[in-house]
């Protein structure tokens, strides 16, 4: 459900919102995702940061892509690697692990005898037989999404050129889904890095209305990327119609995102009960997860530049903008309210400003 609302959202988003009272909603969302962001930095800290090794990584990680403009990919690889020899070089250091434990480890969780649910697998019993590994399953797995993926990258780069945008977005979006580590806020400071700063195919305001307009939908936050694959077809539809434009744009970024995730599900799911007692690999993970905080971090601090101070550093910040986000982060972090409400209350006050100012 959340492909067809937030495609209907960012159509009104492109088409009309210059309009007032859309104009106005939307200055309303900023200040709450600068809020919403900012939380999820200190939600996701309190969760990753345990050690001294943690912070280190998390600020190396911060330094690397909001100073040095370090591309993402290369800051999960280098904190996986970091994690791991840390891992290697003293055990109090390691990182916690990443998954939780075991449903029915706990004593008197065990398995009950009760015939009605033998069919029930706890951690005594054996994996059925269509769950363990299997070489030609995985064979077959990566093939049938090897061919998906060609096959879709061929009709794309056809019908709009292999130089095209639509067959750019098809590569990019494809290379962004293999390195979602860190959930779609960390996935969205990637996707901003790239679709604002090196392509140009966003205004960094339009990267805080995407996340603003992907968290009043159903469904997974990482939606967001169908409105940068959306939005940066209408600011560039070449011969196209700006909304035959983007409705192929957001095709193709939706397709591109989820195909990987039926990969590492059929392919990598036998092999997940072995995996999580892996210290190497929650070493790994560990300094992944860490880094993933100074990653979020940076987008908190490019989108607060970007809504509170609209004209740079130097000069004051805006105030009604600074006093939703204030009001907005309280009602987040202290009192818990639900995200959708006080992104709608962010919007209702936007357009009363908006309407009062002129």
């Amino acid at each position: 459900p959340s492909v067809f609302v937030l495609f209907g959202l960012s159509w009104a988003y492109a088409a009309h919102g210059e309009t007032t009272v859309v104009a106005g909603l939307l200055y309303g969302f900023r200040p709450v995702v600068v809020a919403i962001v900012c939380e999820a930095v200190l939600r996701i800290g309190r969760r990753a940061l345990k050690t001294s090794a943690s912070f280190g990584i998390a600020a190396l990680a911060f330094i690397c892509i909001y100073f040095l403009n370090v591309p993402f990919p290369l800051i999960v690889i280098g904190a996986a690697v970091t994690g791991w020899l840390i891992s290697r070089v003293s055990e109090s250091e390691e990182s916690p692990p990443l998954t939780t434990p075991p449903v029915g480890s706990g004593r008197g969780c065990h398995r009950k005898k009760d015939e009605r649910l033998a069919l029930v697998i706890d951690d005594e019993s054996p994996p059925a037989p269509h769950t363990r590994p299997s070489l030609h399953r995985a064979v077959w797995v990566v093939a049938t999404v090897f061919t998906l993926w060609t096959a879709g990258y061929l009709l794309t780069g056809s019908a709009r050129g292999f130089d095209g945008l639509h067959a750019h977005q098809y590569i990019y979006f494809t290379k962004a889904a293999f390195v979602t580590f860190g959930g779609a806020y960390a996935v969205l400071a990637y996707v901003s890095q790239a679709a604002v700063d090196t392509f140009g195919w966003l205004t960094p305001a339009q990267a805080v209305d995407g996340l603003a307009l992907a968290e009043t939908t159903p469904g997974p936050l990482i939606m967001v990327v169908q409105f940068v694959g959306f939005t940066a077809a209408w600011n560039h539809p070449g011969n196209l119609a700006p909304l035959e434009s983007a409705t192929l744009g957001a095709a193709i970024t939706v397709f591109v995102t989820f195909l990987p995730c039926f990969l590492f599900i059929f392919l990598g799911a036998p092999y997940v009960e072995a995996l999580r007692t892996n210290h190497t690999l929650n070493a790994a993970l560990g300094g992944v997860t860490a880094a993933v905080v100074g990653v979020v971090l940076n987008l908190a601090l490019v989108f607060g530049r970007e809504v509170l101070l609209p004209n740079g550093w130097a000069a004051a910040p805006d105030p009604a903008a600074l006093v939703l986000a204030i009001v907005a982060f309280v009602a987040l972090s202290r009192f818990s309210i639900d995200v959708l409400l006080v992104i709608l209350g962010g919007g209702l006050a936007g357009i009363a400003l908006t309407l009062i100012t002129g």
